[in-house]
């Protein structure tokens, strides 16, 4: 499975989400990838810590090599990076990913994405790739590549409204160019359970026949700490509210 996670809105929670969720699947003994396509690199340096800033080789290599005619096909799983989890990987992000960009559009390479990760499917059991805040080049690759698509969705009305657009961007890249994806389900991210308007969203929502999942995230300073100490919730508190929120999300999308 190689699950995407978008949203063109930033501060959804997509990295958070993204981490964590990769982080349950390898505990539960999958073997697991995170692609960080986001050049901030908020998983990569989640998952990886320090290790971030020294890792051997990342995607901008990748993508760097794919601008040249003259490489050899190299063996996929040298540009990945161990985690200190086992049997988590990542394909972890680079700065220079946001200078590729132009490169890569100009050469049509908008499909070299989808080859990396079917030859990686060969190996891994799941695959779960962050995206940037915006539909650009990296998100649609990520589009192309996937068979599945998880959107992070915090409660307003700005999240509201970019939602439809957002939800267009991936039914027009399913009829251009991926007809194998689906949109696997709406993420409710920072729900704040007493407060009437993030209820109300959401019911508004499903009414509308929108695949909103059952399984709701909490807003929570544990989800801070987790971030400061580069240690998904799995691993850090496992018997914290979020951490077993993010244990039903997993288990409501292996059903």
């Amino acid at each position: 499975m190689r699950r995407v996670i978008f949203n063109q809105k930033g501060g959804v929670g997509k990295s958070s989400i993204t981490a964590n969720l990769a982080a349950i699947s390898a505990v539960r003994g999958l073997d697991t990838l995170v692609v960080d396509l986001d050049p901030q690199g908020n998983s990569s340096q989640y998952l990886l810590g320090d290790a971030w800033e020294t890792a051997a080789s990342d995607l901008a290599e990748f993508f760097n090599d794919s601008l040249s005619i003259r490489i050899l096909p190299r063996d996929p799983l040298r540009y990945l990076t161990p985690t200190d989890y086992e049997g988590l990987h990542v394909l972890a992000s680079s700065p220079a990913l946001a200078e590729l960009q132009s490169k890569l559009e100009a050469r049509h390479k908008i499909f070299k994405l989808r080859e990396l990760l079917l030859k990686l499917s060969e190996q891994f059991d799941a695959i779960y790739i962050d995206t940037p805040p915006a539909f650009n080049f990296y998100t649609l690759s990520a589009l192309i590549a996937a068979d599945a698509c998880l959107i992070p969705f915090d409660c307003d009305d700005f999240s509201r409204r970019a939602l439809y657009t957002l939800l267009e961007n991936v039914e027009e890249t399913r009829a251009d160019h991926n007809p194998d994806l689906r949109v696997e389900g709406i993420v409710i991210n920072q729900f704040l359970s007493r407060a009437n308007l993030p209820q109300r969203l959401v019911d508004e929502l499903r009414e509308e026949g929108l695949p909103v999942l059952d399984s709701k995230l909490s807003s929570s300073i544990k989800m801070s700490e987790s971030h400061e100490q580069c240690m998904p919730l799995i691993h850090l508190a496992p018997r914290h509210k979020l951490t077993e929120e993010f244990v039903a999300l997993f288990e409501e999308l292996d059903r």
